[in-house]
């Protein structure tokens, strides 16, 4: 896969890196940029094979340095909407992409860079990572589902606290708030979450695949249907080949081989 604004690199181990790459702009996403990672994203979604997919940024500055301000000036109000209805459908497929997916955060996660980051299951940093939802000293709000997905990360009222105030917040208090995982040394970030990726990947792809899907769709549920969900998948996974394996694999006391069957 060729684009101009990613770099998308596919391993045989079933972990896949998608890179934000457009230095002179700071990672920014612009229309092009989001359009092209929604081709990314449907292509791999295509892919039996793929078990992770980590996004990061080019570079040392920026994972992304928010939605591209120098395209967003020009734009009236049907157009602006049509921008935020784009980043909301390509963000929408990250989120719902059957995989675990990860945000290595290594520089500036400002505004759709953090939005990106948001929709990703599990986010780590760099310790020299920055984030903010900085749009109210643009006069705007987040357009790319920030208003939503950061109060379920963090709670509503530290939310409001980052949007009301646009404040631009390091790494460490990140993940002090809950929005960072951990936080890594700059020149291992990529190296530590790549560690992580391949843990998962080396996983039951089939059970990865269902625990994502019951805690995506069980957080719209109320309890006792968000339990049956669990009951439900609990029952189906008893009929694969992937459940015999793990099974058999740990009486034996030998690793297992997954098959995603």
């Amino acid at each position: 896969m060729a684009y101009a604004n990613l770099k998308v690199t596919r391993r045989e181990d079933g972990v896949a890196w998608i890179e934000f790459d457009r230095p002179k702009a700071l990672n920014a996403f612009n229309t092009e940029t989001l359009l092209e990672l929604e081709s990314a994203l449907d292509v791999l979604s295509k892919d039996e094979s793929l078990r992770v997919l980590v996004l990061t940024g080019a570079g040392e500055k920026a994972f992304v340095a928010g939605a591209d301000i120098a395209e967003m000036a020009e734009m009236g109000a049907p157009r602006a909407r049509v921008f935020s209805s784009v980043g909301h459908r390509v963000f929408e497929k990250l989120e719902k992409l059957p995989v675990p997916t990860i945000a290595a955060v290594n520089g500036f996660a400002l505004g759709g860079g953090m939005e990106v980051a948001l929709a990703c299951d599990l986010i780590y940093a760099a310790d020299k990572a920055k984030f903010g939802q900085p749009e109210v000293n643009l006069g705007v709000i987040p357009g790319f589902g920030g208003s939503q997905r950061l109060p379920r990360k963090i709670g509503p009222m530290r939310a409001l606290e980052l949007c009301f105030t646009g404040d631009i917040i390091a790494a460490a208090k990140a993940q002090e708030v809950g929005l960072v995982l951990e936080v890594f040394p700059a020149a291992e970030l990529r190296a530590k979450v790549d560690e992580i990726a391949m843990k998962i990947a080396s996983k039951a792809p089939l059970a990865i695949s269902a625990m994502k899907r019951v805690v995506v769709e069980a957080s719209a549920c109320d309890p006792r249907t968000a339990n049956a969900l669990e009951q439900e998948t609990f029952g189906v996974l008893f009929g694969s080949e992937d459940q015999k394996e793990g099974m058999k694999a740990f009486l034996e006391k030998r690793p297992a081989d997954f098959r995603a069957r």
